[in-house]
Formats: structure tokens, C-alpha cells, sequence
């Protein structure tokens, strides 16, 4: 590891090659049976289930979080053993408490029987939870005291079927109030749109909201032959047969939506549940940071570093990498950036390894980039603890991939962002958070279709570290997140409104 010296000498790029050294070690704690401090409790009891990925399990933990900590809950989070990548073991481990969730890891699911190994990211994940429902039944039936009510999330919708749960079941929606627009209007689309909606030149309309242009919308939209868009297309449908919908979201973000969702001359005739804004409900800092690399940040003037990476499950192509690299290089601004393994033609290829190891990325660096860029960057291979580098002082801008709970994270901590989305509905949120609310810039072609250049990327990085305006506009939007959640406001009442029933 490099030589500390004085603030004047920022550390050079120190690597962290052992994803080990940038995470807690640690297993998933499996609990097979119900722990009896929860099969006596006199408090209501919710029983909360995960769809594979660190997406949709960040917001479903800490929701029972808030629900224990806020509202009086006893909560069980059902995971999927099959699914979870080292990554997501790591975050079971570190938030498995009788204190605060029961978790319950449900007996593993065979992929290699369910789909064919080249599937899409929704046709896996939904063939998964449509394996998982029998055994979530079988556990949940196993209780000596049942759940009172039932959340799940956007896939586990086939769950709400299981007719001897008889208790309240919500849904927990992974995104804003416009992605869940487009969803619960994509049956009546399919019915009415001929042709593919990327071939569009005028973008498809919501009734009340924002229209949607054909370039933005979600991974499943992109091919209407795919099993992928049968699957969303009949999610979209399903979501309705809840009690009502949950969003990560607060009053104040989507107003406008809001309203159309329900409004019954727009979106609720096809909502048909109550929506509850009840966010931003973001991660709290792991303390897992490495002290080497919180020492770094300490040295670094206030808001003068840019953290790049593309979340839990985005990858980028060499070509790609190798850009963005120059483009760190040229803008000359500290920098720290998580790097994995390049993939050609996926861009979620970590979604269900992530933490595995294996190939180097370092490697994939170009040559001399980390000589040269020494005195103002650090490269952390595959993994970062992302909300302890985010609150940092020192963290002055976001290049994410615009999925939903890091869009929250970097709001949360007033960090300014550079809009890259790679799958799901990210092309919504970055249009989300550089047009509507004006707190990212992004590339001027989607980088889905083409590779953007180090020039541009030197441009934006600079713009992003430099423009108050935006950093301003980012600020009150934390405050008004954290004013939705305290006592007696908005998202605060929403969840307690679900307590109450």
C-alpha cells in the first residue's frame, strides 16, 4: 500500500485487489425455522420476500427496518439461497439480528432447470420466484403464529395468489412513481400499440403523466418477441391484485405522477390499489470501509472527488472501460472507481456473482493508467462500501448507473450525478434526475448504444464537480427527503397508514 504523507500529497492509486479487504467477510446466517421470540410476540408481524439481486433486497431490508424501528413490526425477510451472489451474503450477515430482522433463507432453487442459460435478466428472476412461491407457502404455513400482513416485490407478485395468506398483501415497487406508471399501463400498450415501441417516433403516452420516449423505456419494452416482455407485460397486469403499492419515493419527488396515479380520469382506473410513498428508505453506513481508504478521503478537499460505479450488477465493455479511464485521466480530478471485470454484450453480467473474484480487472486497465493517475485516484476491483464513500464530505459527484437505490443514496447525501444506465428502467430514472429535477447530466447518446468517448466523459466529470446549481438542487432535495420521513410527514403517515391495517 502506498506511503501516507501530508494533505498536499493525495495518496496514490491504492488498489484493493482483495475484495475481501474492501467488505466484512461473512455468510448468510440461515434460519430454517422461525425464531421464537417471534412465534410468541404480541406485535404485529410482517413477513417480507426478496427477488434475487442487491436492487431488490437493499430496499426490502431496510423497509423491515423501518418497520421495527418506526412502527412496532416484528419482520422476517425471506431470501433466496440460490440466488445470492457473496455480495448480498455479506449484507445478510451484517443485518441479521433477533434484535432488529429475522432472516429465513429459503431452500435453494436449480437455475439450469428453469431456464435456458442465455435467458434475460427478468425471465430468470421471475422463474425463480415462480419456483420459490411453493416453499414460501411451506414456510409460512409452517408458523405457529402467522404473519399479519404480506410484502413483496415487483416479481414476487404470483405470491399474492397464495389464497390461504389470509391477511393483508402489499406490494413493494424497486423505483419511482413514473416507472410504475409505465408498468401497470404496459397491458393496455400491448393491446394498442402496433409494432415495436423502439421504432416509434412519438413516445408512448400515460394518461396524466410524463409521456415515455421510445428510447427510455425498460429492457423488457426493447423486444416484443422476447419471453422477457410477456413476463413484464403480465406483471404489469398482476399488480393490481394487491392491497395497495408501495413506493421508494415521497410526495414532493413526482408530484405531477403521483397525482395522475390517482387520479381516476388517468392512471388509477388501472392501478386499482392505493399507492404509498413511504421513502427514501436508503442504507445507513456499514462501517466496513477500509480505514486506508477513509484516511484517503479525509486528505481530499470538500466535494473535489467523483465516485464511478455502476452498482451491483452493471458491467461495461473493454472498449468502454478503456474511455472511461482516459476520460477520468484527462478531466484531472480525484476520483474513486470501482472497477470490474469488462463483459462484452451484458450489461448486467455481476448481477449474481458479484464478490466471486476471479478475473482481475485491474488488468484490464490501460497501460500505465495507474502510474500516471496516481496522485489523485483510487481503483477498488469489483466491490466498494458505496454509502460510507457517498456521505463523505470529500464526495463531490455520483457517475452511477442510475438504478434506483443508488439515484436515493446519492440524493440522500446531496451528491450531484453523471446519469450512465445500462438496463431495467435506469433509462427512466436518469431522464428522471437530469430533466425533470435537474441534479445529473449524462451523456448525449445513451450509452446502451454507443461508446461514449473520453472527451465527453472528461466534460461531464467537470461539469458535474463544478456546477452549483445543480449541487444546490440536490440539496434541497435531501431536505426534502429527510423532512417526507420525520414524524407526523408524508412518507412517514403512508407507512403508518400500512400499520394500521
Amino acid at each position: 500500500m502506498h506511503d501516507f504523507k501530508t494533505p498536499d500529497e493525495a495518496v496514490s492509486s491504492v488498489i484493493f485487489h482483495n475484495p475481501s479487504e474492501a467488505r466484512a467477510a461473512g455468510r448468510i446466517i440461515t434460519k430454517l425455522s422461525i425464531p421464537r421470540a417471534v412465534m410468541e410476540s404480541s406485535k404485529p408481524h410482517a413477513a417480507l420476500l426478496s427477488s434475487p439481486g442487491l436492487g431488490h433486497l437493499i430496499p426490502m431490508l431496510e423497509l423491515g427496518k423501518r418497520l421495527v424501528t418506526h412502527h412496532g413490526f416484528d419482520v422476517t425477510v425471506f431470501t433466496i439461497s440460490a440466488s445470492t451472489s457473496p455480495a448480498e451474503s455479506q449484507l445478510l450477515q451484517s443485518i441479521a439480528s433477533p434484535q432488529l430482522l429475522n432472516m429465513v433463507e429459503l431452500p435453494p432453487v436449480d437455475m439450469s432447470n428453469l431456464v435456458d442459460a442465455d435467458a434475460k435478466l427478468v425471465t430468470r428472476i421471475a422463474a425463480i420466484m415462480r419456483e420459490i412461491i411453493p416453499r414460501f407457502r411451506t414456510a409460512i404455513s409452517g408458523m405457529k403464529v402467522r404473519p399479519t400482513v404480506l410484502i413483496l416485490d415487483f416479481f414476487g407478485f404470483e405470491a399474492l395468489h397464495i389464497l390461504e395468506f389470509d391477511m393483508p398483501k402489499y406490494i413493494y415497487f424497486p423505483g419511482t412513481a413514473w416507472f410504475l406508471s409505465l408498468s401497470v399501463y404496459a397491458p393496455i400498450l400491448d393491446m394498442e400499440v402496433e409494432g415495436e415501441y423502439v421504432d416509434r417516433t412519438e413516445p408512448l403516452s400515460l394518461p396524466g403523466c410524463k409521456p415515455v420516449r421510445p428510447e427510455d423505456v425498460v429492457d423488457p419494452m426493447l423486444d416484443r418477441t422476447n419471453q422477457e416482455y410477456l413476463q413484464y407485460v403480465r406483471m404489469g397486469a398482476g399488480l393490481s391484485k394487491c392491497d395497495g403499492i408501495l413506493l421508494n419515493m415521497w410526495e414532493d419527488l413526482e408530484p405531477t405522477t403521483l397525482r395522475a396515479l390517482r387520479d381516476e380520469e388517468a392512471m388509477a382506473p388501472f392501478v386499482k390499489v392505493p399507492i404509498y410513498p413511504i421513502g427514501p428508505l436508503t442504507r445507513c453506513p456499514g462501517g466496513v470501509a477500509p480505514r486506508e481508504l477513509l484516511d484517503w478521503l479525509d486528505l481530499q478537499p470538500t466535494e473535489s472527488v467523483i465516485y464511478v460505479s455502476f452498482g451491483s450488477g452493471g458491467t461495461i465493455t473493454i472498449e468502454q472501460l478503456t474511455e472511461l479511464a482516459w476520460g477520468l485521466e484527462l478531466s484531472q480530478h480525484r476520483f474513486i472507481w470501482v472497477v470490474r471485470p469488462p463483459i462484452q454484450n451484458n450489461l448486467y453480467g455481476s448481477y449474481f456473482t458479484l464478490g466471486n473474484g476471479g478475473d482481475d480487472p485491474i488488468r484490464y486497465l490501460p497501460v500505465g493508467f495507474l502510474g500516471r493517475t496516481k496522485t489523485i485516484g483510487i481503483v477498488i476491483p469489483n466491490w466498494a462500501p458505496q454509502v460510507d464513500i457517498l456521505r463523505h464530505p470529500s464526495v463531490g459527484g455520483f457517475l452511477s448507473h442510475c438504478g434506483w437505490s443508488s439515484t436515493l443514496e446519492s440524493i440522500v447525501n446531496a451528491v450531484p450525478m453523471i446519469a450512465w444506465p445500462l438496463f431495467a428502467e435506469q433509462r427512466l430514472n436518469a431522464t428522471i434526475v437530469t430533466e425533470d429535477l435537474g441534479i445529473a447530466v449524462r451523456p448525449e447518446v445513451l450509452p446502451t448504444k454507443r461508446v461514449v468517448r473520453r472527451e465527453e466523459i472528461e466534460k461531464m466529470v467537470r461539469r458535474v464537480m463544478v456546477d452549483k446549481e445543480m449541487r444546490n438542487r440536490v440539496k434541497e432535495l435531501k431536505k426534502s427527503g429527510e423532512s417526507a420521513l420525520s414524524k407526523g410527514a408524508s412518507s412517514y403517515n403512508s407507512l403508518s397508514l400500512i400499520a394500521k391495517d
